[in-house]
């Protein structure tokens, strides 16, 4: 398995863990809970990185991690949309808010593992 899948399957399993934790036992919901979360992940992701590899991520190392973690992030998220449909149809606007939640999970890994926040790589 390669480097920067690893680090974005770690990362999804880490959203879906604190994503439960936070709406479940803490009861805080909304795009709040999405940002704290979001932020906590890539954070973690950016930290992990760096304390196991002794370096910033490449350019390339970085982008792949960004859109593996997107795309396995989003087929969850597609599956979700389907189970909500499922239910009740959702409104437009509820699926620009369902999908502006999605984006803030790759858009803070993207903004962490950035070269202004991370440092050049070696």
């Amino acid at each position: 398995m390669s480097l920067p899948l690893r680090y974005a399957l770690g990362g999804v399993a880490l959203a879906i863990i604190l994503n439960l934790l936070l709406r479940t036992f803490v009861k805080v919901g909304g795009i709040f809970a999405t940002l704290i979360v979001a932020t906590a992940v890539s954070a973690a992701m950016a930290l992990w990185f760096r304390l196991a590899q002794h370096r910033a991520p490449s350019a390339g190392e970085r982008w792949r991690i960004v859109l593996y973690f997107a795309g396995i992030l989003g087929v969850l998220y597609l599956g979700l949309l389907g189970m909500m449909t499922a239910q009740d149809t959702p409104s437009p606007m509820g699926v620009v808010l369902f999908a502006l939640h999605y984006l803030c999970y790759p858009v803070l890994v993207a903004v962490m593992l950035s070269d202004r926040l991370f440092g050049k790589a070696r």
